[in-house]
């Protein structure tokens, strides 16, 4: 779903294409507000003709009783307009921002981990947040306070027209004159507001880092230091919105300014006519109400600029960062993986990350169907890399990966990752229950399905919990040890049942005792699959059928275990020296 990429620096397309989706809601809204504005400027004109109606005496009171019932239905009609454009928008505005949102979080999940690791989690949510926010106010804005004094003036001027033409064309050049300037002025200020944006975002982000990582902040005693760093952040937002303000109220303030001249001159204008019998005692009486009304819907007018100004900017920002375009795609030719013999092959792959050193030139590593590989080596020789890009998180920038014959660059990403389950070290799991957690590996099986994938990853644990299979683990799995977050995973490993296992060392966070039932759950698991596992405890490769070493991105050992152990390269110089240190903590 990257077609919202296309809207990353066209916010007004962006908002657009949603308000489309629901136009006729939208059209209801608008006649509604149009009409009941016009019903309101209207009544003014009824007010005049009223105040002729009764100037021209008693004997004319059918025309007076006319008058007043004239201006009584634009009055009831101005009310009930304004009461369904209201009831419609309660509806079709919350709508909008439920669909806003559903799209970008579909967009934002589609990005590479590349993007993650560049941006605080914070900062992404809240903009997605203030996205809606954004749209929601500046769409009631528009309806509510920018539509109607709009509206308002140009039925105005219109009827001012009725009691002196030229005074209404006056009123319509310095009208658009004024509306000009504004734009202008307000399009002048975009850099502070634009400022105040960024500013914002980074005080949501700020928080939600620090939260996140409590545990830390306490352990390094970092509290003071925090409150001090947030203080510093929150000052730079306040200053930047202050800065932003001020420039609107300059603008609110030469607009006031004009308007008060222009309606002194409109009344006194009026009053001339007046004098000299061009206009009769409702005309000035129409013209001072309009005039009022020019005052205040265009001072509302200006309010409403000052507000939707600041919005958009946060609006504008916001998509800017979110809607980039997905740096993964799956080719337009792409299939669906046929799963077949689950064979995994590296051919002549170049790799490194952006803006990092090279992993990876010209490396080559074929696995045969149902084979057990274990990778071994020391930190930033390429084992996490191979999981990486195997599960196609980045592309290679040459060579090529494939499974069963299969480029993985194009086949589908969903079909892909179906293929391959995961027990990783740092185990992820969400604030959810453990029955939920353990589905995630296939969200369609039954409780019967997840209770069996349970017990054949020995989460015997579950039967001691009050709730059971119930449990919520909490935030990152917080709530259960490491070796039971360990017992999860496995469990989702089970459940899922792909043809491809990747295991991160599996068993590393299991206490003792359960850690040779676990092996035996593994082992079960990796029956029939094509496993690669990446181990720091070279006893876990014991039943393995291949170890490849591998140092600086290159091979420099691969074999059968009992082989390598036997000969004179680095894989045996790697057992001899983990022999010493458990020699060395057994002593």
């Amino acid at each position: 779903m990257d077609h919202l990429s296309g809207y990353a620096h066209r916010p007004l397309a962006f908002v657009l294409r949603y308000l489309r989706n629901r136009l006729a809601s939208h059209v209801v809204i608008l006649s509604a507000v149009a009409a009941a504005v016009a019903c309101s400027v209207g009544t003014q004109y009824g007010v005049k003709n009223l105040v002729d109606s009764l100037s021209a005496g008693r004997s004319h009171a059918g025309s007076v009783w006319l008058a007043f019932v004239f201006l009584m239905s634009l009055i009831a009609a101005d009310n009930f307009l304004w009461r369904i454009a209201s009831w419609t928008a309660s509806f079709t505005f919350v709508r909008v921002t439920g669909d806003l949102r559903r799209d970008i979080f579909r967009h934002l999940t589609g990005h590479a981990p590349s993007y993650f690791l560049d941006r605080l989690p914070g900062m992404l949510t809240s903009r997605i947040t203030a996205t809606s926010n954004a749209v929601f106010t500046v769409e009631n804005m528009f309806v509510w306070n920018v539509l109607p004094p709009c509206i308002a003036t140009i039925a105005a001027i219109a009827l001012i027209g009725t009691v002196s033409v030229p005074m209404s064309l006056g009123m319509i050049v310095i009208a658009a004159m004024m509306v000009l300037a504004m734009f202008h002025l307000a399009a002048a200020g975009k850099p502070l507001h634009d400022d105040f944006a960024n500013k914002a975002a980074a005080v949501d982000g700020e928080m939600v880092d620090v939260i996140n990582n409590m545990p830390l902040v306490r352990a390094f005693c970092g509290l003071r230091y925090e409150h001090d760093r947030f203080d510093a952040t929150v000052d730079r937002e306040l200053d930047a919105r202050g800065r932003s303000l001020r420039y609107l109220e300059k603008l609110r303030l030469a607009h006031a300014a004009v308007t008060v001249v222009l309606t002194i001159g409109m009344l006194a204008w009026a009053v001339n006519l007046w004098q000299q019998g061009l206009a009769t005692t409702g005309d000035v009486v129409l013209v001072c109400t309009l005039g009022i009304s020019i005052l205040s819907a265009t001072r509302d007018l200006a309010v409403a600029l000052v507000d939707v100004t600041q919005h958009v900017a946060r609006l504008t920002e916001a998509i800017a960062t979110l809607l980039q375009p997905h740096e993964l795609k799956d080719h337009p030719e792409a299939e669906p993986l046929v799963k077949s013999g689950a064979a995994v092959a590296f051919s002549n792959v170049s790799f490194g990350y952006p803006g990092g050193l090279q992993v990876f030139d010209k490396f080559s590593l074929r696995i045969q169907p149902g084979q057990r590989v274990g990778l071994v080596g020391q930190s930033g020789g390429g084992k996490s890399s191979l999981f990486t890009l195997l599960q196609r998180f980045y592309d290679v920038q040459q060579g090529r990966i494939a499974i069963d014959g299969q480029d993985i660059s194009r086949v589908t990403q969903q079909s892909l990752r179906e293929a391959i389950s995961v027990v990783p070290q740092d185990i992820s799991l969400f604030h959810r229950s453990i029955l939920d957690n353990i589905r995630y590996g296939r969200p369609s099986a039954t409780d019967d399905e997840v209770l069996r994938a349970a017990i054949a990853a020995r989460c015997d644990f579950i039967e001691d919990l009050p709730e059971g299979m119930a449990t919520m683990v909490g935030d990152r799995g917080i709530k259960v040890s490491g070796g039971q977050r360990q017992r999860i995973a496995i469990a989702r490993a089970f459940l899922k049942d792909a043809p491809i296992l990747l295991l991160d060392e599996a068993t590393a966070a299991l206490d003792s005792e359960s850690e040779e039932a676990i092996r035996e759950a593994l082992s079960r698991l990796m029956r029939g699959r094509t496993v690669i596992a990446i181990a720091h405890r070279l006893a876990t490769l014991r039943n393995f059928d291949r170890v490849v070493m591998l140092q600086n991105g290159r091979i420099i050992d691969d074999g059968p275990p009992d082989v390598l152990v036997k000969g004179k390269g680095p894989y045996r110089e790697l057992v001899a020296r983990e022999m010493g240190r458990l020699a060395t903590h057994a002593a």
